[in-house]
């Protein structure tokens, strides 16, 4: 694993980081892996594992950690051969989920922070809501402000620990120019990873 970069993307609902992922897929052919989106298609496909995972959605609990980490690591394993890097999006939520992470998978080689004030982020889901034709249920603003808590104060102690291979990028300007940085900040991962794989 440790010549494929693997870089986690955080930051809050409605922070972009979508969009950046989207982008990043295209310049450089990393996998990109989002957490919710594996618990989905497990529910999706019918299995006893995806029949369980939706009891849990369903009343609302939290999905083990390692249930989450279980369909990463498949994910990983399945596309190891053929990736170029991966992008682990809305994972670690909390600091545990990034330390079981890095002692079962692989360590990440950066994780970017697409940090976004908590006005912004309103805005921009009760916007996405509002255009959305499926309304959900906790998209009204008292919910989503709770969730946003939530994410600030978990946000907060993943980037104390991981402070040395975090990049905070302010995700309040133009697209292009938050990918300017994005672009940088790979880069350097990648002939970062050059230079040690002709060391060994």
């Amino acid at each position: 694993m440790s010549d494929i970069p693997i870089i986690w993307i955080l930051g809050g609902p409605g922070c972009g980081k979508g969009t950046q992922c989207a982008k990043i897929v295209e310049k450089y052919g990393f996998t990109h892996l989002s957490s919710g989106d594996l618990l989905r298609e497990e529910v999706a496909s019918g299995s006893d594992k995806g029949r369980e995972l939706q009891e849990l959605m369903v009343s609302g609990a939290l999905v083990p950690n390692a249930q989450v980490l279980s369909l990463l690591n498949a994910a990983i394993t399945r596309a190891k051969g053929a990736s170029k890097g991966f992008l682990i999006d809305g994972y670690p939520r909390e600091k545990n989920q990034g330390i079981e992470f890095e002692a079962q998978i692989a360590p990440a080689d950066l994780a970017i922070y697409f940090d976004c004030s908590e006005e912004t982020m309103l805005k921009r889901i009760l916007a996405r809501a509002a255009a959305a034709t499926e309304k959900r249920a906790d998209d009204n603003e008292a919910t989503i402000r709770s969730r946003l808590q939530t994410f600030k104060r978990n946000t907060s102690d993943i980037l104390a620990l991981y402070e040395e291979k975090t990049l905070t990028i302010n995700a309040e300007r133009d697209v292009e120019d938050i990918f300017m940085e994005v672009v940088e900040a790979i880069d350097c991962v990648l002939q970062k990873k050059e230079r040690e794989s002709k060391i060994c």
